[in-house]
């Protein structure tokens, strides 16, 4: 198959230290340029990353007839506006998380859906790891699963950061919330019916600093999860069954080259005794991500997940902001 020329808006510590690697490394995925509003930052970025072309605005870039398909890493209130602009060029488009700052806002992509391929770039959902849990779980390993737990933190207490600017969609639950959310659709394999949250807010960026939140997906399905952007790093999944638990030991950033571990307990000692557990072959899932992203391309075939499934999770997102505000259930 011949690979996808990609170009990348903006030069983003994820972009320039994760992604384009990965898709560098890749089957199908031939990164052609980068811009940047600053020509000698992209032209930096370009030779540090062995990238041909360097553009000195986002427009060069779209306008250039080679690019097939472009990812945008920008700020999240950037993801709409430059989505739509390459889109309207006729591009492709894989766009960071979360894809808009509200539903309203991604149901504008509906308008260039229908061209081009739009996905946004949840690149969990193409790591083996997780593809196994959602297949042991279809399977009834774990018996009736009743509840998913998350907990997602780093500590950034940076002012310049963009991850702490509010008016930039800055915050815990768009940052990482956001994977609570989608990881527990992509389990139970529906939507939420209702939400609440409880949010504190950072008394000098006003971003939410630490989520708690619980979402009922009906049947006696819930997900408890807590996102915080002030707490010592760390990260868990448990997805419980009446007869086995799952713990995704690292769920959402798994060092690319390195083998990954799920385990399974049947809950017959406290002690742990009872798990036992998977080894899932090194591999990079932003690479994955980017191959499947590309065969959908040259295929002329749909995504997996599309603009349905980024504004069901924006829906999500908004209902829990909405929660903190009047302190109650919101219904989806």
């Amino acid at each position: 198959m011949k690979k996808v020329v990609w170009g990348v808006l903006g030069c983003a510590k994820i972009a320039r230290e994760k992604v384009i690697p990965a898709m560098q490394a890749s089957q199908h995925c031939e990164i052609r340029a980068i811009a940047s509003r600053s020509l000698e930052r992209a032209q930096a970025t370009a030779a540090d990353l062995n990238i041909p072309l360097a553009c000195g605005s986002y427009e060069a870039l779209l306008a250039d007839p080679q690019i097939e398909a472009i990812y945008n890493p920008l700020p999240n209130d950037l993801h709409v506006p430059l989505t739509l602009l390459a889109a309207r060029a006729g591009k492709h488009v894989l766009c960071e998380k979360p894809l808009a700052l509200d539903a309203q806002q991604a149901e504008q992509l509906r308008e260039v859906a229908s061209r081009v391929h739009i996905m946004e770039a949840f690149m969990v959902r193409f790591h083996p790891q997780w593809e196994q849990v959602r297949a042991r779980m279809l399977a009834g390993e774990l018996g009736t699963v009743r509840a998913i737990q998350t907990w997602f933190s780093y500590n950034n207490q940076n002012p310049d950061n963009i991850r702490n600017h509010l008016d930039q969609g800055g915050g815990a639950l768009y940052d990482i919330g956001c994977y609570a959310v989608v990881t527990a659709r992509y389990l139970f394999g529906c939507e939420p019916q209702r939400a609440i949250a409880l949010i504190d807010r950072d008394p000098q960026f006003g971003t939410d600093r630490t989520i708690s939140a619980l979402l009922d997906f009906g049947a006696g399905r819930q997900l408890t999860f807590t996102a915080s952007t002030q707490c010592v790093p760390h990260q868990r999944v448990q997805v419980v069954g009446d007869l086995k638990r799952i713990e995704v030991r690292i769920p959402f950033n798994p060092a690319a080259g390195k083998s990954t571990e799920v385990l399974a307990d049947n809950g017959s000692a406290l002690d742990g005794s009872g798990i036992t557990v998977s080894t899932i072959p090194a591999c990079d899932q932003y690479a994955l991500q980017g191959d499947a992203f590309s065969r959908a391309i040259r295929t002329q075939t749909p995504l997996p997940w599309g603009i349905d499934d980024a504004v069901a999770n924006m829906r999500v997102i908004d209902a829990l902001f909405a929660s903190e505000k009047t302190g109650a259930w919101v219904a989806l």
